[in-house]
C-alpha cells in the first residue's frame, strides 16, 4: 500500500509518500507546497491544487491521509488552513483516493507514542522510522507522520 501523507497549509503544505507493507514502512518522496503570499487567495488554492495533482500523478498513491483542521486562536488562519485542507481533499477525491483523517494528537501518538510530543520529538523519531530519508522540512515531516499513523490505523485485510 503507497499512503500519502498531508499536512495542509495555505503557506507550505508538506506531504509525504511512505510504502506500508504489513507492519513496515518505507520511505518513496516527500516534500513541502509553497504559495506566494502576496498572490491572491484563488491563485494561490490553484496552485497547491495542481501542485498535489501531480504528486498524486508521480507517486500513485492507494490511500491519502489528511491532518484534521485544529482552531488557533485567530479565526481568519482557521479559514485559511480550512481553504487549503479543502483542497486537499478534493485533490484527493479527485485522484480517486480514500481519505482518512487523524487529529494532530493521534499522529503524534502514532510516531512518539505521546500525543503531547513536540515537534523535534516527531523529527527525531522519523529519522529512526525511516533511515536515510532526506526530509524537505518541517511540513513534510508532520505529512510523513501523517502517514505513517494512517499506516497504523488502517485497516489490515
Amino acid at each position: 500500500m503507497i499512503i500519502l501523507g498531508l499536512d495542509p497549509s495555505l503557506s507550505c503544505t508538506g506531504w509525504g509518500v511512505i510504502r506500508a507493507d504489513g507492519s513496515r514502512i518505507s520511505h518513496i518522496a516527500n516534500g513541502q507546497i509553497k504559495t506566494d503570499t502576496k498572490a491572491p487567495l484563488p491563485d494561490r488554492l490553484a496552485h497547491l491544487d495542481t501542485v498535489l495533482a501531480a504528486v498524486i500523478a508521480d507517486h500513485a498513491p492507494t490511500c491519502a491521509a489528511v491532518e484534521e483542521v485544529f482552531v488557533n486562536d485567530n479565526p481568519q488562519s482557521t479559514l485559511k488552513l480550512a481553504h487549503a485542507r479543502g483542497v486537499a481533499l478534493l485533490a484527493c477525491a479527485r485522484g480517486g483516493l480514500p481519505v482518512g483523517e487523524y487529529a494532530p494528537r493521534l499522529v503524534k501518538k502514532a510516531v512518539v507514542g505521546t500525543g503531547g510530543a513536540a515537534k523535534e520529538q516527531v523529527q527525531a523519531m522519523l529519522r529512526v522510522l525511516l533511515p536515510g530519508a532526506k526530509v524537505a522540512g518541517a511540513d513534510a515531516a508532520d505529512a510523513l507522520a501523517v502517514a505513517i499513523c494512517h499506516a497504523n490505523h488502517r485497516p489490515r485485510v
